[in-house]
């Protein structure tokens, strides 16, 4: 994973003469090319854990899963996101962990845990490092929870520049790698959270199985970071989301474990396994997780249509998402993303006019002579009935293939506009049909109104019976100072998402950059729930302090 950027360096990619172009023309970007630093010359603070940390930590895991080594410090500092490379590629590597920890079992997690809070050490749960939300950079409170005491507020000896701590570690799931049971009756498979996407569908395939779940970061993430983040794929139409999927989970916390998830349904009580999903790290580091799986496709086809308007091919979605047949994979772009070819990352710049809507069909294997909505056949024909009387126009299999070569390359052209003097970010949000319009104005007069004239793009790329999500991609001229920028239209459109009636994150997370509009959306009750269960959970507060969790009002 390239540390200032996204994915394998030797796929990065020069942006082709029609994009620069368009940057020139339509942004008036003009600034030359600017390169990323070195790696080594990433400006790190100093190791604050003192050497008998230092050497607890590695009575626990090893000496040799401790590593303090500025390349491994640089690899986990920050995420993906934009601003997150942005500081990166300047050099900043400020937010640094002191060390890299890798447990290699549950037991080791936990006894990590122990140390790190008696001790008063930040924890960072690490997985594929993919975080888009500023979920992987430590920014201690001034004190743990219900902390009143001097060393606490961060005045005592030892307290880490006022932070209340006393360092930082990110915990590397990397080691927690295996495949622990598959039970083909039940459909369920048992994995250790450090598994990559990739590796788990190898897996799966071993035994006729897959997982389904397809993010656009699919080729990095880990198992234990679509948990943490309540990730969605590009197939959920037809798998569901990744927390549809899990059916059990172990967690370890410094107040003890967690093994939840004795059956698919419950009614005994509330659903604690839905307390951990989404909780990003803060509550507990899960260890092990159960999930839900499918018999692999026999057969896939992709496939184009093409609808006038936005609200047309809205109108279109809706009604497969309502009525069915659903495609396992549904995506609809407005006007400008069509225009300018963003579903089709590998071929940019060569878009059509109008939206366009890409299907997508999968179908285990069915026994001989089967059929119905099942067979991919009557599944396309079905929903072919629906997109035709709504005025879609097809399109031929050509553009889906396309989508589907290019699925995970987008986050590659975003380095090179990065690199060439754009910024260029992702957000989305989601919610009920009838408001989806009012939604998708106020988020792009959010963006007009802070960025000036960005060229702002969308899809809707997740569909329920009762609404959808919104994917904008923003690309607009760098000024200055880039970070200051995007964060002063990220603030302007989360104030918008939340005054629009939308959710405030629908398959990102929170982290850092979403935490205090997500306060707004859970209203002061609910966020007294989250505090009151951090405050158990992990009452000195180490685990991913700063993220998803809003602190006490002043």
């Amino acid at each position: 994973m390239l540390w200032s950027g996204w994915g394998d360096p030797a796929l990065a990619r020069e942006l082709p003469s029609g994009v620069r172009a368009l940057l020139r023309d339509f942004l008036g970007v003009r600034a030359p090319d600017v390169p990323a630093v070195d790696l080594e010359s990433v400006r790190l603070p100093p190791v604050a854990l003192p050497e008998p940390l230092l050497g607890a930590l590695a009575g626990v895991v090893g000496p040799a899963y401790v590593l303090t080594s500025h390349e491994a410090r640089v690899r986990h500092t920050r995420g993906k996101s934009t601003p997150d490379l942005l500081r990166m590629r300047a050099g900043d590597g400020s937010a640094a962990p002191d060390a890299v920890v890798l447990p290699g079992s549950h037991e080791e997690v936990a006894e990590l845990l122990r140390v790190c809070s008696a001790e008063r050490i930040a924890v960072i749960p690490f997985g594929g490092g993919t975080s888009v939300v500023g979920g992987l950079t430590a920014s201690p409170p001034t004190s743990p929870p219900g902390s009143t005491s001097a060393s606490a507020s961060g005045s005592g000896p030892g307290s880490g520049s006022g932070s209340g701590f006393t360092g930082v570690i990110a915990l590397d799931l990397g080691r927690l790698d295996r495949l622990l049971s598959v039970d083909l009756e039940s459909l369920v498979a048992s994995f250790e959270p450090g598994v990559r996407a990739p590796e788990a569908e190898r897996l799966l395939a071993a035994h006729g199985l897959t997982l389904g779940h397809f993010p656009q970061s699919f080729e990095y993430a880990t198992l234990g970071g679509f948990a943490a983040a309540r990730s969605s794929g590009q197939a959920s139409a037809g798998y569901g989301r990744f927390d549809d999927m899990v059916v059990g989970l172990t967690v370890a916390t410094p107040a003890g474990t967690l093994d939840l998830g004795r059956a698919p349904k419950s009614a005994a009580g509330p659903d604690l396994r839905q307390l951990v999903l989404g909780s990003e790290g803060a509550f507990g580091v899960i260890t092990s997780l159960r999930l839900r799986v499918r018999r692999a496709p026999g057969e896939r086809r992709y496939e184009g249509w093409r609808f006038g308007t936005f609200a047309e091919g809205t109108a279109a979605v809706r009604a497969l998402a309502q009525e069915g047949p659903l495609p396992t994979v549904l995506r609809l772009s407005d006007e400008t993303e069509t225009m300018i070819g963003l579903a089709k990352p590998d071929t940019i710049g060569s878009g059509g006019s109008g939206c366009l809507l890409i299907a997508g069909y999968e179908s285990a294997s069915a026994p001989e002579g089967a059929s119905g909505w099942g067979s991919v056949a009557a599944r396309q024909a079905g929903a072919a009935a629906v997109l035709t009387r709504l005025g879609g126009e097809p399109l031929g299999t050509e553009p889906g293939e396309a989508w589907e070569h290019g699925r995970f390359s987008a986050p590659y052209l975003r380095d090179s506009l990065l690199g060439a003097g754009a910024t260029v970010e992702t957000l989305e949000t989601a919610g009920f049909w009838a408001n989806l319009p009012r939604l998708y104005d106020a988020v792009r007069l959010a963006l007009a109104g802070a960025l000036g004239s960005p060229l702002v793009m969308c899809h809707i790329s997740h569909v329920y019976e009762t609404g959808a999500s919104l994917y904008f991609t923003v690309v607009t001229a760098q000024e200055g100072d880039p970070v200051a920028q995007w964060e002063h239209a990220k603030e302007a459109v989360n104030a918008a998402i939340v005054e629009a009636g939308g959710t405030i994150t629908h398959h990102h997370g929170v982290g850092r950059d979403h935490r205090d509009a997500y306060a707004a959306e859970l209203g002061p009750v609910g966020v007294s729930i989250l505090q009151a269960v951090k405050a158990q959970l992990d009452p000195a507060g180490i685990l991913n302090p700063g993220a998803l969790i809003p602190p006490p009002a002043a």
